[in-house]
């Protein structure tokens, strides 16, 4: 893509691989008059799962064309009728895909992440492998699928970081963040198909994904999906389907986990705080360990600080200069 001597996808003999993005931005006019009227919770309008302040996406989009330019199409997965204005949709390996256009009339809107990637696979014409890439990660450095699959093909399982919440460890279920509420959940469902297990995070990475394996999870556990994907947004009794998968994959044998050195090397972590010396000092880090991919989470309050946002714009414009083909010239 952006280098001559890159080659084009599928000319080096295997099949493939999409990529698979969710992107959503509540500056949109009438997105957040509507996300207001089906809130049921204060949590359900946490800023944090829908601002765009920072234009990620774009800085992503860059990376990916730099460092994997292997990867075949880009499906860009939204509400309607949602696409960022600086992007070139009409490229020819970018498809905007709206939620409508994979999920049934009943379901929507929705405003759960998790009811909305359950039909990701669904995606017309999407590979049987893709990358699941959230809108606030970009790579650092150039990858290739032995990053994410070892040579007998088994997906690579980046579990690291502390346990995952289980109910038993939970104080107040009433209070709990829905997030934690679905790994609980997940953790439950998986005790009981493969016996009590203690499992760790395994997000904030691309995901590499089967579709078949996608859909295989899916009608394993029915009822939690059908749960998951009838709540609007992140409710008790859902899934968490980016924290099921690979710790399915792990339990069946069909994935492996990352080494302590693997770990090091690939994965990146700065958080986006109102308390800039944290960021401050998570860029810092990251300078000098210069993982293979990055992800900015948004752990904003209702407003920004405007330190930390000159400091993760200055970050992404350094770490991503070039405009990709994906943005309007």
């Amino acid at each position: 893509m952006q280098s001559n001597t890159a080659l084009a996808p599928g000319q080096d003999g295997a099949k493939p691989v999409d990529v698979v993005i969710t992107w959503v931005d509540d500056r949109s006019p009438g997105y957040h008059d509507q996300l207001k009227a089906h809130a049921a919770a204060t949590v359900d309008l946490d800023p944090s799962r829908t601002r765009d302040n920072l234009d990620i996406l774009r800085f992503g989009l860059r990376s990916l064309e730099r460092h994997a330019p292997w990867v075949n199409r880009v499906y860009l997965l939204t509400c309607r009728p949602q696409v960022p204005q600086w992007l070139a949709a009409g490229h020819p390996r970018m498809t905007v895909v709206h939620h409508d256009d994979i999920m049934p009339a009943k379901m929507l809107p929705t405003f759960n992440s998790f009811a909305i990637i359950s039909h990701m696979h669904l995606i017309p014409g999407l590979s049987e492998n893709f990358i699941y890439l959230e809108d606030d990660m970009l790579f650092f450095r150039d990858v290739s699928r032995s990053d994410f699959i070892d040579q007998s093909g088994r997906p690579i399982v980046f579990e690291r970081g502390k346990l995952t919440p289980r109910y038993e460890t939970i104080r107040n279920l009433q209070t709990e963040r829905p997030w934690n509420l679905a790994l609980a959940e997940s953790n439950r469902l998986l005790d009981e198909a493969y016996g009590p297990a203690q499992r760790r995070y395994v997000n904030h990475v691309p995901l590499w994904i089967a579709r078949s394996a996608w859909q295989g999870m899916i009608d394993h556990f029915p009822a939690a999906f059908d749960a998951t994907r009838k709540s609007r947004f992140r409710a008790a009794g859902n899934v968490a389907p980016e924290y099921l998968y690979p710790q399915l994959l792990l339990a069946e044998g069909r994935g492996v986990r990352a080494d302590e050195q693997r770990l090091r090397e690939s994965c990146g972590y700065v958080p986006l705080e109102d308390f800039w010396p944290v960021t401050a000092f998570g860029f810092w880090r990251i300078a000098r360990r210069r993982p293979k991919w990055v992800t900015l989470n948004d752990n904003f309050g209702q407003h920004p600080n405007g330190v930390t946002e000159r400091l993760a714009r200055r970050f992404l414009s350094s770490a991503q200069p070039q405009p990709s083909r994906f943005e309007r010239a």
